[in-house]
């Protein structure tokens, strides 16, 4: 049997994530399921005031809905999105993250 997952933004239910905080749309484990999750991101530069590494355990997904974010790609490229972009980073990538501006972030792990 399937099952739907539907939320509104709501501030209320965000809760602390290892940076920022998180609002989950489908946590990690839902139905049964290990590696599909995803939800929206808040994170302030208040909050993450120096860049920070980021091993990619899973295929991430992102969708920048407000702020600015910084990627870089170890051996690979360096990334600025801002409201509107997108990104998709393949497991295996060693990444480091620059919080510039308070950012809203929708985000699929897979």
């Amino acid at each position: 049997m399937s099952q739907v997952f539907h939320a509104q933004h709501d501030a209320t239910k965000f809760e602390p994530f290892e940076l920022g905080t998180v609002q989950w749309l489908r946590r990690p484990g839902d139905n049964g399921n290990d590696t599909l999750s995803g939800g929206i991101w808040q994170v302030t530069p208040e909050e993450a005031p120096e860049p920070f590494d980021l091993p990619i355990h899973q295929d991430e997904t992102v969708y920048i809905v407000s702020g600015h974010l910084r990627i870089e790609v170890e051996g690979g490229d360096t990334f600025d999105l801002t409201a509107g972009s997108m990104a998709s980073l393949s497991q295996g990538a060693m990444t480091r993250w620059a919080v510039l501006e308070p950012t809203v972030e929708f985000f699929v792990y897979s």
